[in-house]
């Protein structure tokens, strides 16, 4: 065989493009070089996960739900190598992503809040809406922090200001936890008694960019709005130290002071206050938040580190709103690449998720290696496991059960799934009750079972009567089949997204010998004992 020794300028082109190539898809390796620093990573990670984990994960974190039966068998038979890739790119193209995204979203700006002055299915079409065209995360949280609800066309993310009715101290704790990763609660009052470096010159510098708004019922309107003075200063004293009053200007955490314009007395409105008018100033405090909020490399730092959370079920700072110098992030240079390329790629947020996705670190094995009894959850050395959301729990109940192939049959040869959805959607208000958190508390505060849960699994009605019998549903399947082994396949394809192992079979098969007289109630019977495991449960 002939060898052709390429020119010079040909190894030029192919190492520029090589490295063109490299920067636009180096990320997930670069994500697994930086996890795999720690000592003994090679020896203690776990190993790649199973398709089957991988496909339940994947399916769980981009559209909310688990796969069907059939997604299932296809993946699995799949024989490409790039599948998971594939699997990756057309979940985050796929109308469920919207859907997910905005029940993620909702929770994680409103923490189940109830409605007051917006509608919640107009601020959930918002989401969801942002979410289908990947609105880039800055920009809807300056959405956010910009609304006041008087433009129709932004009334819905008004929401976050409106529905928590102005309160300027709860909204400097939300916005300092949720976009900055700090949590002042403690600092109101004082500094911080635990955390050196939250101080209470922090918590009122944002307080000073909102204490001149409040909401303003609009009666001519019939509706509220957020409105703001021209005037209000900000003073503090803390209770160690009551004699001494310190002022502060809107600034953020470690950021410069605000300079703002001096205006003639008499002049400081375009609309001035007056019964039944909302008084526009003409500079506002407020405005000047969401720009200088989502500027500041904090805020990039903490949405990475939060979306990083998302995808691998902790952040490399945990708690995510506990960002300190005390409380370091893990893997700090992976913290600063992340945050970096987050506002490289202009907050692209399903790209992003698609760079993590890819990693190794992401499509790892939540089973330890064989000889390592514990692995630190901070190493992100294994796949840890992810309680099911209340919203995941309910959909992947009705996708188990077969409820949703049973609706879509009930639709005839045109099914809507816009329609299906929207029919089944009060289904997640009972899991949300049960599983969920309190309202104006946030969703991250780690799993625990209660013995409602329980009874509602084991007892309720709704659950119960989605497994019984109906065309197209899992137990209507399961009838239909006379062998144990392709029965005891179809259950926990459906259930758990992975086929059973023998001696599970074998226990199908013993179970529905031993209960011949009535095997349809069997067949609910085994269903409902899979809904109710751990396994389903989590996310692995």
């Amino acid at each position: 065989m002939r060898h052709v020794i390429p020119s010079c300028s040909a190894l030029l082109f192919f190492g520029l493009l090589s490295s063109q190539v490299s920067a636009q898809s180096s990320l997930p390796d670069r994500i697994d070089k930086a996890i795999s620093q720690k000592a003994d990573y090679p020896k203690q990670a776990a190993g790649r996960s199973s398709d089957a984990e991988f496909l339940r994960r994947v399916y769980l974190d981009f559209t909310g739900i688990i796969p069907s039966t059939d997604e299932a068998r296809a993946f699995f038979k799949d024989p490409s190598p790039n599948k998971r890739r594939e699997l990756i790119d057309r979940l985050l193209a796929s109308p469920g992503y919207a859907r997910h995204m905005q029940n993620v979203f909702d929770v994680l700006f409103m923490e189940r809040r109830p409605d007051k002055a917006v509608k919640k299915a107009e601020w959930r079409q918002y989401l969801h809406d942002s979410a289908a065209a990947n609105k880039p995360y800055d920009v809807l949280v300056r959405e956010l922090l910009s609304a006041d609800g008087a433009d129709p066309r932004m009334r819905s993310p008004a929401r976050f200001f409106l529905d928590r009715n102005g309160d300027a101290h709860v909204l400097t704790k939300d916005i300092s936890r949720l976009f900055l990763g700090m949590n002042l609660h403690c600092a109101q009052c004082h500094d911080h008694p635990i955390v050196a470096a939250y101080r209470q010159e922090h918590y009122y510098g944002i307080y000073a960019f909102l204490n001149r708004s409040f909401v303003f019922v609009d009666k001519a309107k019939k509706m509220s709005v957020f409105a703001e003075k021209a005037e209000g200063e900000v003073s503090f004293q803390s209770v160690f130290v009551p004699k001494v009053t310190k002022n502060t200007g809107p600034r953020l955490p470690e950021g410069a002071p605000i300079a703002e314009p001096k205006l003639d007395k008499g002049k400081e409105y375009v609309v001035a206050p007056a019964k039944g008018n909302r008084p526009i100033p003409k500079y506002s405090r407020r405005a000047q938040l969401a720009g200088q909020l989502t500027a500041s490399e904090r805020f990039q730092r903490t949405a990475a580190n939060r979306l990083w959370y998302l995808m691998l079920g902790r952040g490399m700072v945990h708690p995510v709103d506990f960002d300190h110098p005390a409380n370091p992030p893990s893997h700090p240079e992976l913290l600063d690449l992340l945050t970096r390329d987050f506002a490289a790629r202009k907050f692209d947020i399903k790209s992003f998720f698609r760079e993590i996705a890819l990693s190794q670190t992401y499509q790892r094995s939540s089973e330890l290696p064989k000889n390592v009894k514990e692995l630190p959850e901070n190493s992100f050395a294994l796949g840890l496991l992810k309680p099911l959301s209340p919203e995941q729990m309910a959909w992947s109940m009705m996708q188990a059960t077969g409820l949703l192939d049973s609706e879509r049959k009930a639709q005839g040869k045109k099914p809507n799934e816009q329609a299906l959805f929207a029919k089944l959607a009060n289904n997640e208000a009972p899991f949300v009750s049960l599983f969920g958190s309190q309202a104006g508390e946030p969703a991250d505060l780690g799993f625990q079972a209660t013995l409602d849960q329980t009874l509602f699994l084991a007892n309720g009605a709704l659950v119960r009567g989605w497994l019984a019998p109906r065309a197209g549903n899992l137990t209507d399947r399961l009838s239909k089949l006379k062998d144990a082994g392709p029965l005891a396949e179809e259950l926990y394809l459906s259930v758990l997204t992975r086929y059973p192992t023998s001696e599970e079979q074998k226990e199908v098969a013993d179970f529905l010998i031993r209960h011949t007289a009535d095997r349809v109630a069997a067949l609910q019977e085994l269903t409902w004992a899979l809904l109710a495991s751990a396994e389903f449960r989590f996310n692995h």
